[in-house]
């Protein structure tokens, strides 16, 4: 019926009609009621719960402006640029109603300080909100009582909205709607704070636009993102001049003056995690007359960083903030987070902890997903996670008081074989021919699911990615005595850090197995290593300690009657000495490195030696005989697949016709080894070969590819932090310089 309908009917004006329809009679007289119930032609129930409904309350609001933000947090300090990021929900004019209903969803680990930046900007923006404020503990984490019931929390909103408990309804369903109806039209701000998850969230949020709800919770609240169109922000620690910032507000500027290297140690034991600093900041407020070096080696010293950083109130004590979230994991996510304190680095892959608790990789990808979404581990980069230490050192304690030493033995026994058999895998992708007599170790621990790879280039940026796991999981097997396992791993990277030119570890990392092969009494494994140290030192130039390691190999490999060995250590002797400057000897021990490689009948070996006694010749300014060894050595190399030999070889054939004049044969010869270098992924020898081809560019007349070829070759020199770079800058600067010049 239309309005005119209905008063013809009912036998009332249409007025009347019109302000009942719109809600402006708060309370129509019965026998107007009755009119209409007639009009209706109702009956019964119907018609009873319809004449009831005039005599209830209607849905008003109260005068008071809802306020109910909690006090503007003192000694608030940094968060400038997530503080920035709320700005931004607001940017934009607020009238315009296609924006929506804004959401932001503040989330973070535990004592990250969310409730404090929510609150915090909340009262930067209140006066943009004319209606007001409306905030609710929605108790998600806590130690208080089970999270709040979103039909409890939707009470408290409509109470603080002024609606009168006569008009609240029962339901869920019912109350959400009420709650959108009053909020209709109203531009208030809405804290909804500590939420557990996205379904404790939904039903409090606005229908209509206007509104600006504000989520802070330990749950990353991916939900609300995907079907609410919420605006996620996940906070961090504070960083370094933030979490000083927090101590001398606390404790005072001039006692942070005083102390600052006490001031950063404290900061670091803290993780920056602003629960633990205000906590120590309280400490320290709380003894003025203790230094701040002393509550640092409190810390430092103590045998969980948590027993020190306890008290009292459940809300201040880190230990219990952090069983909050713990509590609500499933098994597999609580048995992963405990374990991930025995992986002996902060940051690992998600292989690794799959290999780290022994399961499947399927369950332990989804209890990373819960681990992220609980904010209790961090998903750093793709398929890698960390945790700050102060959660680490709770995984840790969960670890010894859950978890049996034999449990936690096993654990870390696991994470070795993973990271050393994957190593293993790697390395056999870089260089397929490499071997060691057989001896390649392939027992696996059960659950250590080892990766292996398609290609040198994921071999290469597994081992980029997981140097300081593998240095870290080396000093885990020395620890546990398992010397021979700490050997092969130290083995298996020689390989990647040959090509990245890696002196920093290259060495470090050889002499780790001389000690571990001497601890393991393993003849074969000493000399192998002695060698490797003596080729890095070689390569890196020191020539003494290089003569001083390949002597004690040789005589080894002597003891053990290795044929191939002592070839091999001869084969660098040679380098050592061209080096040196004696020649002589130098082509004297190529010569023994060939004889001995022809009577093990090592081909690749052979060749080999034929490149080293040519390159010898070359150094000699014999460059005939040069390009007879080294054109030899690329036949074999090629023959025998061997792309790494052939590039070196390669290369030595281009030099030889470089100095004999032939230019357009050198540049050619350099760039076949550069493709088989750079596709082998040997950057220190594409570099070089590189600049090889920049100077017979440059002879030939050609100065702009030399430019080029010089230019690529600088480029990766620096990335490797490689000697030869400063030599190739010179080359780049004359160029430029006679160009212009000219």
């Amino acid at each position: 019926m239309t309005q005119e309908e209905l008063a013809e009917r009912a036998g009332v004006s249409v007025r009347s009609v019109g302000k009942w329809e719109a809600g402006k009679i708060a309370a129509p007289r019965m026998w107007t009621m009755r009119l209409l119930a007639d009009a209706f032609r109702l009956e019964g129930a119907d018609r009873e719960r319809f004449l009831r409904s005039a005599t209830e309350p209607a849905v008003t609001r109260s005068e008071i402006t809802p306020a109910q933000l909690p006090s503007d947090p003192s000694g608030f300090t940094g968060r400038d640029r997530e503080l920035v990021r709320l700005d931004d929900l607001l940017a934009g004019p607020p009238e315009e109603s296609a924006r929506g209903v804004i959401i932001s969803a503040v989330s973070g680990t535990a004592g990250v300080g969310k409730t404090t930046l929510a609150i915090r900007w909340a009262h930067r923006v209140r006066d943009r909100f004319p209606d007001g404020q409306l905030y609710v503990n929605l108790r998600g984490f806590g130690p208080v009582g089970p999270p709040v019931p979103a039909t409890e929390a939707l009470r408290g909103l409509l109470d603080g909205l002024g609606v009168t408990p006569q008009r609240i309804p029962a339901d869920l369903e019912s109350r959400a709607a009420l709650y959108r109806s009053v909020l209709a039209g109203q531009r208030m701000l809405i804290l909804l704070d500590n939420a557990g998850d996205a379904e404790q969230v939904r039903p409090l949020l606005p229908g209509v636009p206007g509104c600006v709800v504000v989520v802070t919770s330990r749950d990353r609240l991916a939900g609300l993102a995907v079907a609410d169109g919420a605006q996620l922000l996940l906070l961090d620690v504070l960083d370094a001049p933030a979490a000083r910032d927090l101590l001398a507000r606390r404790i005072g500027a001039d006692r942070v003056r005083a102390e600052p290297q006490a001031v950063d140690d404290l900061a670091r034991s803290c993780a920056r995690l602003p629960l633990a600093l205000a906590i120590v900041a309280a400490r320290a407020a709380a003894n003025p007359g203790f230094p701040l070096t002393a509550i640092a080696a409190e810390l430092r010293q103590a045998r969980s960083r948590l027993d020190v950083l306890a008290g009292p109130d459940p809300a201040t004590d880190v230990r219990g903030v952090f069983s909050w979230s713990y509590r609500k994991l499933g098994a597999d996510a609580a048995r992963l987070f405990r374990l991930f304190a025995q992986h002996p680095t902060p940051v690992a892959g998600a292989p690794a902890m799959a290999g780290l608790a022994g399961l499947p990789d399927r369950r332990v990808r989804s209890a990373l997903q819960e681990l992220v979404a609980a904010n209790l581990v961090a998903e750093q980069l793709p398929g890698r996670y960390g945790c700050h230490d102060l959660l680490r050192d709770y995984a840790r304690d969960l670890a010894e008081e859950f978890d049996s030493a034999d449990e936690r033995d096993a654990a870390t026994l696991r994470v070795i074989d993973h990271y050393l058999h994957t190593a293993l895998n790697a390395d056999q992708c870089l260089k397929r021919a490499r071997n060691l007599s057989g001896r390649r170790p392939t027992e696996v621990t059960a659950g250590a699911a080892p990766e292996s790879f398609g290609d040198g280039a994921a071999s290469m940026a597994w081992f980029a990615a997981e140097q300081p796991a593998l240095r870290a999981c080396a000093g885990l097997a020395v620890a546990a005595g398992l010397d021979t396992k700490a050997w092969w791993m130290a083995w298996a990277v020689l390989t990647y850090l040959e090509r990245r030119w890696d002196k920093r570890n290259w060495v470090t990392w050889q002499m780790l197995a001389v000690q571990a092969a001497g601890r393991a009494g393993d003849v074969l494994l000493q000399a192998v290593s002695h060698y490797n140290v003596g080729y890095a030192h070689a390569e890196l130039g020191d020539l003494v300690q290089a003569r001083s390691h390949l002597t004690t190999a040789l005589a080894l490999y002597r003891k053990l009657g290795d044929v191939r060995g002592m070839a091999d250590v001869h084969l660098n002797l040679g380098i050592v000495a061209r080096r040196e400057g004696r020649y002589a000897e130098a082509l004297e021990e190529g010569e023994r490195a060939l004889e001995l490689s022809r009577q093990d009948g090592d081909r690749i070996a052979e060749a080999r030696a034929m490149n080293n006694i040519g390159w010898c010749y070359l150094t000699m300014g014999d460059f005939r005989q040069a390009l007879d060894h080294c054109r030899r050595a690329v036949t074999v190399h090629e023959a025998a697949g061997n792309r790494m030999g052939a590039a070196h070889s390669w290369d030595s054939v281009g030099m030889a016709h470089f100095r004999l004049g032939e230019m357009t044969e050198a540049a050619s010869c350099y760039r076949r080894a550069a493709a088989l270098f750079r596709d082998e992924r040997d950057q220190q020898y594409q570099a070089i070969v590189l600049s090889h081809l920049g100077d017979a560019e440059e002879a030939a007349g050609r100065p702009r590819a030399a430019r080029d070829a010089w230019r690529n070759s600088l480029a990766i020199l620096t990335e490797l932090d490689h000697p030869d770079a400063d030599e190739v800058r010179a080359k780049l600067t004359a160029h430029d310089v006679q160009s212009k010049a000219g």
